[in-house]
């Protein structure tokens, strides 16, 4: 396909990097509405390319990420030449984001996606104590924590990798529960999840003991209880390098130290 027949949606983060390629990229090869375009290509880092898929959800739109940031594990290498080659030539990932819904203490009720991870953390200086169910059957009558997440593959990396949780493989049908400074039971390390389950998350005492819930960057503050399940409407589109797909940087993490 030639420049002129593919039609390009450059989109950037505020970064000065990001703006100078939104600027070189748009002069080489135009730029069109989102809604015009075949492929967006997202221009930052991870945050941005997060932000880029959760706007467009379900728009059939497909992301093609270059990384202008910091660490773009999400991204493909940033280079100017041979943008449209590449396109053609990326590996298309679908993903469906998990679906958290949330009954919150001032009687509201609230439903955001995560591509990444949905994460319960303590409000207050006093640990939370979650009560886990899943699909019905209670695992944990107790956990005593400083937060409990629930990672897709494609965020096992992120903050899961650090609280020490599993990487998993992107094709891999699983879904990472991973405790943050578990104090009760003590031993408890996390589970691994068919990613097809419901997860019920209560909060005991949460008046002395308050939560808050995190969709990716959608924060809703003092939760009385968490749903998460996988969406089977939602789906996001993300194009990689086949000589960097995602699918190498998750196994190729497994091998770091």
């Amino acid at each position: 396909m030639s420049v002129d027949s593919m039609r390009l949606s450059f989109l950037a983060s505020t970064a000065p990097e990001a703006q100078l390629a939104l600027q070189d990229l748009s002069r080489v090869y135009g730029n069109h509405s989102v809604d015009e375009s075949d492929v967006i290509v997202a221009l930052g880092g991870d945050g941005f390319m997060l932000q880029t898929l959760h706007q467009t959800i379900n728009s059939g739109k497909r992301i093609y990420g270059m990384n202008c940031g910091s660490v773009g594990f999400l991204m493909n290498d940033y280079r100017l030449d041979g943008l449209v080659d590449r396109i053609e030539g990326a590996v298309e990932n679908d993903f469906h984001p998990l679906e958290m819904r949330t009954e919150n203490a001032d009687g509201t009720s609230s439903i955001a996606l995560a591509i990444n991870e949905v994460y319960l953390f303590r409000q207050s200086y006093q640990a939370a104590k979650i009560r886990v169910t899943i699909d019905g059957h209670m695992r944990l009558d107790e956990l005593i924590c400083d937060g409990l997440m629930i990672a897709t593959p494609a965020g096992s990396t992120a903050y899961n990798l650090s609280a020490h949780g599993p990487i998993l493989p992107l094709e891999a049908p699983l879904l990472a529960m991973t405790p943050v400074s578990a104090f009760r039971p003590r031993r408890w390390r996390g589970a691994l999840l068919p990613n097809k389950v419901c997860v019920q998350l209560d909060i005991l005492e949460p008046d002395k003991r308050p939560v808050n819930a995190v969709a990716d960057n959608t924060e809703i503050k003092s939760v009385l209880s968490v749903r998460i399940s996988e969406s089977k409407v939602k789906t996001a589109r993300i194009l990689s390098d086949p000589d960097h797909s995602w699918s190498e940087r998750i196994l190729a993490e497994q091998f770091s130290y």
